[in-house]
């Protein structure tokens, strides 16, 4: 062989070993799509991404939408903002917050964003004391109370508020291939979020992930709520935060390789 043929047989092959080793084996849905859907996880229990911190709690970052959004913001500011910084988000980028429920392991960072970016608008549950809507006003950015099902922008939706004691609200992303549902710990119950928003926009269910708060669930009651998510046709899945670490591999094990697996820094695109 020639020393040519040497050098681009070599060139080829540190391409393809590049390439595979780019690629994350446990994450097969990840693509890479100009004009789709990204996620960051800047708050959430588990770790994925090193230099980033977990913690109880979650927080999304949402692009390729009309507007930029933040779905929650996690517990503790000073954990969200390094996040942030270590994942190179700019926060001033973001036009709408979305606010699932009342708990501060979704509200405690909101002040912190709002110190970056004050020209967002904040949507949360009608429920939320009066006191809250007056802290968003203070920092100068814009509250809306959600009650019922809203569209806040183009293809984007809120469940609108669920729950008898403990009141929340979950995102809802029409894609042509099927909605995306983003929930922040689904105390309404899981199955009745996913239900819920397919009554508002009536599409199969191509992705859902976020807190599914099933740390108490026995296995018999695993299963059927894992039923029910089969019985819905839900494509994929990503279960984390408040989901349960038995209740999480059990998601894992019933999805397979339709699993996405969250955890701090991970970032994952969706194409249109």
């Amino acid at each position: 062989m020639s020393s040519l043929s040497k050098s681009i047989v070599l060139c080829a092959a540190v391409l393809i070993l590049g390439a595979f080793m780019g690629m994350d084996s446990a994450t097969p849905w990840t693509v890479s799509s100009e004009g789709g859907l990204r996620f960051t996880i800047l708050y959430d229990n588990y770790l994925h991404e090193k230099g980033t911190q977990p913690d109880w709690g979650f927080s999304c970052l949402i692009e390729g939408t009309e507007k930029i959004i933040l779905f929650d913001t996690g517990t503790q500011p000073q954990i969200l903002m390094h996040n942030v910084d270590a994942l190179d988000v700019d926060l001033k980028k973001v036009g709408q917050v979305v606010i699932s429920h009342d708990h501060g392991d979704h509200t405690g960072g909101l002040s912190a964003v709002l110190e970056r970016n004050h020209e967002v608008t904040v949507y949360y549950p009608v429920s939320f004391a009066q006191e809250f809507g007056q802290r968003i006003g203070r920092a100068q950015a814009k509250a809306q109370t959600v009650d019922e099902p809203v569209e806040i922008c183009r293809d984007v939706f809120l469940t609108g508020e669920m729950g008898d004691e403990i009141k929340e609200q979950s995102l809802i992303i029409d894609t042509p291939k099927g909605l995306i549902i983003v929930t922040g710990c689904s105390h309404p119950g899981i199955v009745s979020i996913l239900e819920r928003a397919m009554e508002i926009r009536d599409k199969p269910i191509r992705l859902v992930f976020g807190g599914f708060h099933l740390g108490d669930k026995t296995e018999a009651e695993m299963q059927k709520i894992i039923a029910g998510f089969k019985a819905l046709k839900v494509e994929k899945c990503g279960a984390t935060h408040c989901t349960g670490d038995a209740q999480i591999a059990m998601f894992k094990k019933a999805f397979g390789e339709n699993y996405v697996p969250m955890g701090t820094g991970r970032v994952f695109e969706v194409a249109d």
